[in-house]
């Protein structure tokens, strides 16, 4: 009985965590200014990987999803160098918002998302 409810509860938690498969559009606000990337995620249980376009060209996506929880990042090569991106934020049903720290180069700030349909 008691193997049987603890299976129940991580079974719940495996059903409550966000999937944030698919094409997603950010809406990304910085001290240097704003833009509106396209990231296309894939995600197989916590593990995340994808590819962000936007501004900054084109890169390779790694990251997490735990519950709600999500964080990802980025580096592209360009004319400020190397530029390692990272997001951390919240995840609800097709919407996603938190944090990006652009580095030194162009700052931090925050993103706000919606999946595309």
């Amino acid at each position: 009985m008691k193997r049987a409810l603890v299976l129940l509860f991580v079974l719940t938690l495996a059903l409550a965590a966000a999937d944030v498969t698919g094409k997603w559009v950010l809406d990304v606000t910085l001290s240097a200014g704003s833009g509106s990337p396209t990231f296309t995620f894939q995600q197989k249980g916590e593990k995340l990987t994808g590819r962000y376009s936007g501004t900054l060209g084109e890169a390779d996506v790694t990251g997490t999803v735990k519950s709600d929880d999500i964080q990802f990042q980025f580096t592209v090569k360009g004319d400020l160098g190397e530029l390692t991106a990272k997001y951390t934020g919240k995840v609800t049903g097709d919407t996603m918002k938190g944090k990006a720290d652009y580095g030194s180069a162009l700052g931090n700030g925050t993103f706000e998302g919606k999946r595309q349909k």
